[in-house]
């Protein structure tokens, strides 16, 4: 007597139960049936909520792909185009940011009889081959920049996403500095334009971020659930970016990184998990102490809740921050190293 056909519905529980995408991919291969559970896109999502896609390398420099030790950190160093030579036909593309297997390059040019500089902004996916190239910022507003920065948002984990477009659509943040103003505008790849986002007077409405000199020093953005962080020139409190409202607060900054160089990088922001930012904090670099403190944000993100010490690491070597993605934190031996890998960590879906 035959046993009966396992149901469709245990067999999605034992397959999302599976830590390895790579164990995924060969129960894909076993026939018919669990290639199409695997597949389907409702599964795919779960799976993906459940388990992080692993680190598959670092984009160091212009265009040096260094893979991970992830099985498939190889086989994407062979695939992918690093080059970028299927871009718009240009050698002076550099890179901005990466996230979520997308890198956000830039190119900067002059026209004749103008004094100021124009940018011009690519998205691009590497692994396929493709690329979006993005409208320019409009001229009103670039001419009065002093200070500018581009940065990908990561995707929402809400529950909310269009199911065709999850896989495709992401946004990018330009924040500039325009005179007392910080102003910042969003790209969305599902309209294909800029919108204004959230708009600040600096002295009006964040006047502990002033220096003596009237100079706002704001560190990279760090990014921890839904929420962007940067390290002020006052060091006693953090300029936070909620993704979702589209605002700008002012939290304090735990005691532990109060008094440093918001230049310098001895504070990261990492997700601890159960929607908590943390932060990792080390000695000032002319401090031979090797302890890492990793203080965590009760309550909630964005600019309430309280950070709290949660413990101290004993490294026992000089570590310097490379950067930080998702729950991980990456740590280097040379300073030299820190502004190469800073934010250039690629993750790519599966």
């Amino acid at each position: 007597m035959d046993s009966p056909p396992v149901p469709r519905e245990l067999l999605v529980d034992i397959f999302l139960r599976l830590p390895d995408p790579a164990d995924l991919v060969r129960a894909a291969a076993a026939c018919v049936s669990f290639r199409s559970i695997v597949a389907d896109r409702s599964f795919l999502r779960q799976y993906r909520k459940l388990h992080a896609p692993p680190l598959l390398g670092f984009i160091v420099g212009r265009n040096n792909f260094q893979p991970a030790t992830a099985p498939a950190a190889s086989a994407v160093a062979l695939a992918a185009d690093f080059s970028f030579a299927f871009l718009p036909s240009s050698s002076n593309w550099l890179i901005e940011d990466v996230c979520d297997g997308r890198v956000l390059l830039y190119e900067i040019r002059r026209k004749k009889g103008i004094a100021f500089t124009f940018i011009d902004l690519v998205v691009c996916d590497p692994l396929h081959r493709q690329y979006l190239l993005l409208p320019p910022i409009p001229d009103e507003v670039f001419t009065s920049v002093e200070k500018w920065h581009t940065f990908l948002v990561p995707p929402a984990d809400n529950g909310v996403k269009e199911e065709a477009a999850e896989e495709t659509s992401f946004r990018v943040i330009w924040m500039a500095r325009c005179g007392d103003k910080l102003v910042a505008l969003v790209f969305s790849s599902g309209t294909g334009q800029w919108q204004a986002g959230p708009s600040h007077s600096w002295s009006d409405s964040f006047p502990c971020l002033l220096s003596r000199t009237g100079e706002i020093t704001l560190s990279l953005p760090q990014y921890a659930y839904g929420c962007f962080y940067w390290v002020t020139t006052c060091r006693k409190k953090l300029l936070v970016l909620d993704t979702g409202r589209m605002e700008f607060s002012i939290a304090d900054a735990p005691p532990e990184a109060k008094g440093f160089d918001c230049m310098n990088t001895n504070i990261v922001v990492v997700e601890a998990g159960e929607g908590r930012p943390g932060m990792f904090v080390l000695p000032v670099p002319d401090d031979t102490t090797t302890d890492l403190k990793f203080i965590i944000r009760h309550n909630s993100g964005g600019s309430s809740g309280q950070w709290k010490l949660d413990k101290t690491i004993s490294l026992g070597f000089r570590y310097y921050f490379a950067g930080s993605m998702g729950r991980l934190l990456f740590l280097c031996f040379g300073r030299s190293h820190i502004a190469t890998f800073y934010h250039h960590c690629c993750r790519h879906r599966q």
